[in-house]
């Protein structure tokens, strides 16, 4: 199996993921990263953080820097664009979900 090719497919499941998370409650990078491995993704540290700041970066997050025990913890909301952005991955998702089951 390619796993490079799976890593891009995956990618955008993993924005989904995020998206979604970030809607429900403020999330942070350790979080997201012991979620998305229950979700059987195999992601690194060094994979997620560029993910969240590039996701940041196109306003589909926001991020608050809050210090935790004596150490800065960033956390990340969903934005409204983030917000338009999840319904219509959800919506395309469902599209797709009902043509290949």
């Amino acid at each position: 199996m390619d796993n490079k090719v799976l890593r891009k497919l995956f990618l955008g499941f993993i924005q989904i993921h995020i998206l979604h998370h970030a809607k429900e409650e403020a999330i942070y990078g350790s979080w997201m990263l012991e979620e998305l491995r229950e979700h059987g993704y195999e992601i690194s540290a060094g994979t997620l953080y560029p993910i969240l700041h590039n996701m940041e970066k196109d306003a589909l997050l926001e991020k608050e820097e809050v210090n935790v025990d004596g150490k800065i913890r960033k956390y990340y909301r969903i934005t409204s664009k983030g917000e338009t952005v999840l319904n219509e991955a959800r919506s395309k998702a469902y599209e797709l979900f009902k043509e290949i089951k």
